[in-house]
């Protein structure tokens, strides 16, 4: 109500402003004029009272028009929380059970990839173990080949001066 006082005094300020600057023209009787300018006054008066009601009025509506909204949106959230319920009653009857066994499957899971990482890490071990091994074989073999050879060299060298020892003994006697 203080806003709607504030508001008629600025208006009547306003009828003031607007008589002494001289764009309201009245007749010269001054009785006349006095009486016409508190009909216009009052006129004013009642057309901003009207306009003042016509606002609250509105506002009322409004005000009306969202209790009712909100009204309609705690009903929704209502059968929203009633159909997630009967939504969670309705889920799979063993839902623990499997929820227990992905559990499991996920800490299976977990230490398999360090098992995963240590297997690889000694297969790759191993095989270079292996090279390694082979590696020496090839070169053991080799040797064996060469000492066969070597052997095999040496004996027919010792063959051949016995043979010549052989044969000079025998030129001896």
């Amino acid at each position: 109500m203080s806003i709607q006082k504030q508001t008629l005094e600025q208006q009547e300020m306003q009828m003031l402003r607007l008589k002494n600057s001289g764009l309201i023209n009245y007749p010269s009787s001054p009785l006349l004029n006095d009486e016409k300018e508190e009909e216009m006054t009052r006129s004013a008066l009642a057309a901003f009272r009207a306009k003042e009601e016509e606002i609250e009025r509105k506002k009322t509506e409004i005000r009306e028009r969202v209790q009712a909204q909100i009204g309609r949106v705690e009903e929704e959230t209502k059968r929203l929380a009633d159909i997630r319920e009967e939504l969670e009653a309705l889920t799979d009857p063993m839902r623990k059970e499997v929820s227990l066994i992905r559990k499991r499957i996920d800490l299976i899971n977990r230490d398999l990839r360090p098992l995963g990482l240590s297997c690889q890490k000694k297969e790759k071990e191993y095989k270079e173990a292996l090279e390694a091994f082979n590696e020496k074989n090839r070169e053991k073999a080799q040797l064996i080949t060469k000492l066969m050879e070597l052997v095999s060299e040496s004996e027919k060298l010792r063959m051949k001066k016995l043979e010549e020892l052989c044969k000079n003994m025998e030129s001896l006697c």
